[in-house]
């Protein structure tokens, strides 16, 4: 599948984004664990946490789907997963395979987590040292890549983990891991990343402690079942909040989007670009503050981002990648390994696309440099890649030509139904099939 858009375009309107995909995949998780039936509303009903719910579902735990984001999972308990028949499928969920091989290490049956192509290239080894260091077994494929063999029937013990990189999957993987350990296991991370898995934890009834920076829990303890209302994913809304920021006359009202503090950096940057943002409507739902966010056209300006900031924006930098095309004069990027080994190497991908619409860059080591320019006309790969497509989707509104971006079809991974919200918030975006 493959975007073709027409240049130039206004962004106004209102709309919901869909829910987020991080508190997506978590809510099945730990309700499938917990004790008792969990109702979850908001739900992404994207491929990425479809994938997860087939997974639970493939180690026997009854998940119910209503329509509309409502799901409703029949918890059955810390030990009451069933070994599947056959290996796990997680699709393009990065998240997922990371998160749930923390999960099975404790389990006393084996498992094994595949995924499709994009998924079977990503490196592992970043959560397989932790569990191992736990007492996990673990066989991997070269390089430490998946299908990711993970054999049970290992008693866990817990660790304080110094994480090498600001990572919340890595976090995530160790902390889930912690819950079947024996005695306390923590970590401590060289940066905040996003918290969603502590705060989820407690909401489901389990202690979890954060004193001057490390995190930990305690083995053996119960998760009891909730209701969760998942708000809008702000790793989604990036594109239309930097759609409105850089395309004249635009006034956009996104609803109900998570505003977790670990996940800001998007705003925080794009406001430093002086773009017009407000929130309004700020409350909290489950745990969680959400808000309606409203962006208004405002021309922006190249700058340093804070370091501070990378981790809290992890997900959006491709969206921000274009911004930082559209404004005026240089935008400098550092401290963004982790955005080389996400579903494509981001950093190289961006630039490729950059390049081919006539921006100026430089890649670095750990970021890139980019200088504010005309954007024109031209194909771009995206490396299946669902942000990549997304982003260079919005370049089209300050684009001085016609815009085609190759291999869509991952955009349903995190955000089906893209194309028609883009459309009908004034991009000029049709949809068509790829020639074999």
């Amino acid at each position: 599948m493959e975007f073709r858009l027409l240049p130039g375009g206004t962004v106004t309107g209102e709309a919901r984004v869909p829910g987020d995909k991080s508190m997506s995949h978590r809510s099945i998780m730990l309700g499938a664990l917990a004790e008792g039936t969990t109702r979850v509303t908001g739900f992404l009903e994207g491929e990425d946490a479809l994938a997860t719910l087939g997974a639970f579902r493939a180690m026997g735990v009854e998940i119910e789907r209503h329509g509309a984001g409502e799901v409703v999972v029949h918890g059955v308990g810390l030990h009451g997963l069933k070994p599947p028949s056959q290996a796990l499928d997680l699709g393009n969920a990065g998240t997922g395979m990371r998160l749930m091989a923390g999960l099975l290490a404790g389990q006393p049956f084996d498992a094994e987590l595949t995924g499709d192509a994009s998924l079977c290239s990503r490196p592992m080894g970043r959560v397989i040292t932790p569990l191992e260091s736990m007492g996990a077994k673990i066989d991997a494929s070269e390089g430490g890549r998946p299908p990711l063999r993970i054999h049970g029937g290992r008693q866990l013990q817990g660790i304080h983990y110094d994480l090498p990189m600001a990572s919340a999957q890595v976090k995530s993987c160790v902390l889930l891991a912690g819950l079947y350990a024996q005695g306390r296991t923590s970590v401590t991370e060289p940066a905040p990343t996003r918290d969603h898995t502590e705060r989820m934890l407690r909401g489901f009834g389990y202690q979890v402690s954060n004193h001057d920076g490390v995190i930990g829990l305690e083995g053996g303890g119960r998760l009891l079942a909730c209701n969760i209302d998942v708000p809008g994913d702000i790793s989604s809304a990036a594109f239309f909040l930097v759609a409105a920021s850089i395309a004249p006359g635009s006034d956009l009202l996104l609803n109900h989007v998570g505003i977790n503090p670990t996940r800001i950096g998007v705003l925080n940057i794009l406001r430093e670009m002086g773009a017009d943002i407000t929130l309004k409507n700020q409350r909290e739902v489950g745990g969680e503050p959400v808000a309606d966010i409203r962006v208004r056209y405002a021309p922006l300006h190249g700058i340093e981002i804070p370091e501070d900031q990378v981790p809290l924006a992890i997900d959006e930098f491709p969206a921000l990648f274009i911004a930082a095309a559209c404004a005026e004069g240089r935008t400098v990027l550092r401290g963004a390994e982790e955005l080389r080994v996400k579903e494509s190497d981001r950093i190289a991908a961006m630039a490729e696309g950059l390049t081919t619409l006539g921006i100026a860059n430089e890649i670095l080591p750990d970021g890139i440099i980019i200088d504010g320019g005309t954007l024109g006309g031209g194909e771009i790969r995206t490396f299946m890649d669902h942000r990549i497509a997304m982003a260079f989707a919005i370049a089209a509104l300050r684009a001085q030509g016609e815009i085609l971006v190759h291999d869509c079809d991952h955009v349903a991974t995190s955000f089906p139904g893209f194309d028609a919200l883009a459309r009908g918030l004034g991009l000029q975006i049709s949809v068509q099939r790829e020639e074999a």
